[in-house]
C-alpha cells in the first residue's frame, strides 16, 4: 500500500499547533495581576490561573503523549485543541475567578500538543524536511512566549484581560480548524494501554501538595486541615510512584530515573523548574504593583510582558552557549554553571531592584541559566538510557519540569501573600525573601548537578539542543 504525500500546509499548521502552547504560556504569568484586579480578588488566589494550568500539564502532557502514540494521534490533537478552546471561552466569560481557573486549567491540557506535533513530523515527513520542523517546532515555543507575553499584555490593555482570554480561544480554533483540514492519519496501529491509575493518583498527589501549600498563608501552618492535606498528597505520590515502579505500562516509567546520570538530571528538572517559576511569576507582580514601601514600579501589563522579553530571548540563545560550554569544558560543566548563572539572576533580583530596566537584566540572566539547563536535559537522559527508552526518559523529565514550574508558581503566591498587608501590596521583604530561596534553590541545583554528573560524559552523548517548551508560562 503506498504512503500518500504528506500535504503542503502540513508544516505550517504543525507551527501553528505549536503556537498554541506559547499562546497558553503567554496569557499565565503576565496576567496575574491583571486577574487580579478585574475579579477584585487577592494575587494569590488569582496566581491559580497559572498554578492551575501548569498543574493540568504535568498530569495530562503524558496521558497525551501516551493516547497520540497509536493510530489515534489525530483524533487526539483534535480534541485536545477543542479542550483548550473550550477553556478559553470559559476564562473569558464573565462567570468569575472560579470559571476563570476551570478554563485555564482545560487550556493545561494543549501544553502536551508539542510532542504530538514533532512525533506527526518524524512519521509523515522524512530527511531534512522532517528534521527542519521538528527544529521549528522546538524554537516555536520559546520564541512564541517571549513575543505572546507583550502581545498579551497589549490586547489586554485595550480591550481588558477577557479579551486577552478570547483572543487565545481565537487562535486555539482557527488550530483546530486547521488541523482537521490537514493533519493525516497515523500510520500505527500499536495501541498503547493508558495508566489511567497512575494519572488519578498523580494528579490527586500534585493538586493536594499545590492547595497545601497555596493555603498556608490563609490556614497557618498549625492547621490540621493543612497538615492532613498535606500526609494525603504524600501518600497519593508515595502510591503513585510504588504503582509506576510495578505497573507494566506506567505512564511515567520511573524506572528510568534509575543510574547517577538519569537521577541528575531529573532532579535537576524539577529543581530548575521551581526556580524558573519563582522569577517568572514575580517579576510581572513586582513590574505592575504601585510604588510603596520601596517596592513596585506601576507600569502597564503591556510592560510587565515586555520585562519577559528578554527571558525568551535568552533561553534561544543558551542553546549555543550550552553547546560552545559542553565542547570546551565538558557536558558535566554545563548544568552546574546555568545554576549558577541563574543563582546571580536572584542575587541581581535581590539587591538591584531601584530601576525598571534592571528588571530586563535580571530576566534576560535567568533565560540564559534556564534556557541552558534545559538545553542540557536531553543530551544528558538520552546518554543515560537505550535508544529504545528515550521517549519515556524526556518524557519523565517534561514531567518533573511541570511539577517544578508549579510549585515554583505555587510557591510564590505563598511567601508574596506573606509579605503583604491587608489590603495592600506585597512589601519589598516578599520579593527579597524570593530572591533568598531562587539563590539557595539554584546552589542546591550546582551542588546535585556538580556531584552526580561525571567528568567524563558518554561517548555517543549528543550534543545539547534547546528543547520545547523552555521555560513556558
Amino acid at each position: 500500500m503506498t504512503v500518500p504525500p504528506p500535504p503542503r500546509a502540513l508544516v505550517p499548521v504543525l507551527v501553528f499547533v505549536g503556537t498554541v502552547v506559547a499562546v497558553i504560556s503567554s496569557l499565565g504569568a503576565p496576567l496575574v495581576p491583571a486577574v487580579a484586579a478585574t475579579l477584585d480578588a487577592s494575587l494569590p488566589d488569582a496566581q491559580w490561573s497559572l498554578t492551575a494550568t501548569l498543574l493540568v500539564g504535568a498530569v495530562a502532557t503524558p496521558v497525551v503523549g501516551r493516547l497520540g502514540d497509536g493510530p489515534h494521534r489525530r483524533r487526539v490533537v483534535l480534541a485536545v485543541l477543542g479542550v483548550v478552546t473550550l477553556g478559553g471561552v470559559l476564562a473569558a466569560l464573565p462567570l468569575g475567578l472560579g470559571w476563570l481557573v476551570a478554563g485555564r486549567a482545560l487550556q493545561g491540557v494543549g501544553l502536551g500538543l508539542t510532542p504530538l506535533a514533532i512525533a506527526t513530523a518524524r512519521e509523515a515527513l522524512a530527511g531534512q524536511r522532517a528534521r527542519s520542523t521538528i527544529a521549528a517546532l522546538s524554537v516555536t515555543v520559546a520564541a512564541g512566549v517571549g513575543l505572546g507575553y507583550p502581545l498579551a499584555g497589549l490586547v489586554a490593555e485595550l480591550g481588558g484581560v477577557r479579551a486577552a482570554f478570547w483572543a487565545g480561544a481565537a487562535v486555539s480554533l482557527a488550530a483546530l480548524v486547521a488541523s482537521a483540514a490537514v493533519l493525516p492519519p497515523a500510520t500505527t496501529t500499536a495501541r498503547p494501554r493508558l495508566d489511567v491509575v497512575g494519572a488519578l493518583l498523580l494528579g490527586a498527589g500534585l493538586a493536594g501538595l499545590l492547595v497545601a501549600l497555596g493555603e498556608a498563608g490563609t490556614w497557618g501552618w498549625s492547621s490540621p486541615a493543612l497538615w492532613g492535606l498535606l500526609a494525603g498528597a504524600a501518600a497519593a505520590l508515595a502510591c503513585w510512584a510504588v504503582w509506576e515502579w510495578r505497573t507494566p505500562s506506567p505512564l511515567v516509567d520511573l524506572r528510568l530515573a534509575r543510574g547517577r546520570v538519569a537521577l541528575t538530571a531529573h532532579v535537576a528538572a524539577l529543581l530548575v523548574g521551581l526556580t524558573n517559576y519563582l522569577l517568572l511569576a514575580t517579576v510581572p507582580v513586582l513590574a505592575q504593583s504601585p510604588v510603596a514601601d520601596g517596592a513596585g514600579f506601576g507600569v502597564s501589563v503591556v510592560v510587565a510582558g515586555l520585562v519577559l522579553l528578554p527571558f525568551s530571548a535568552a533561553t534561544v540563545l543558551a542553546g549555543r552557549w550550552a553547546r560552545l560550554a559542553a565542547d570546551r569544558g565538558g557536558q558535566h560543566l554545563v548544568l552546574p554553571v546555568a545554576a549558577l548563572v541563574q543563582c546571580a539572576a536572584f542575587v541581581l533580583f535581590g539587591l538591584a531592584r531601584t530601576d525598571l530596566w534592571l528588571l530586563f537584566v535580571v530576566t534576560g540572566v535567568a533565560g540564559l541559566g534556564v534556557g541552558a539547563s534545559f538545553a542540557a536535559f536531553p543530551a544528558l537522559v538520552v546518554s543515560a538510557v537505550p535508544p529504545s527508552e528515550t521517549g519515556s526518559a524526556t518524557s519523565l523529565n517534561q514531567v518533573l519540569r511541570y511539577v517544578g514550574f508549579s510549585l515554583g508558581s505555587t510557591l510564590t503566591a505563598t511567601v508574596l501573600a506573606a509579605a503583604t498587608p491587608e489590603g495592600g501590596v506585597p512589601a519589598a521583604s516578599g520579593y527579597t525573601a524570593i530572591a533568598v530561596v531562587g539563590g539557595a534553590v539554584c546552589v542546591l541545583t550546582a551542588v546535585v548537578a556538580r556531584l552526580g554528573l561525571p567528568r567524563r560524559p558518554p561517548v555517543d552523548a549528543p550534543a545539547p539542543a534547546v528543547a520545547a517548551g523552555t521555560g513556558t508560562g
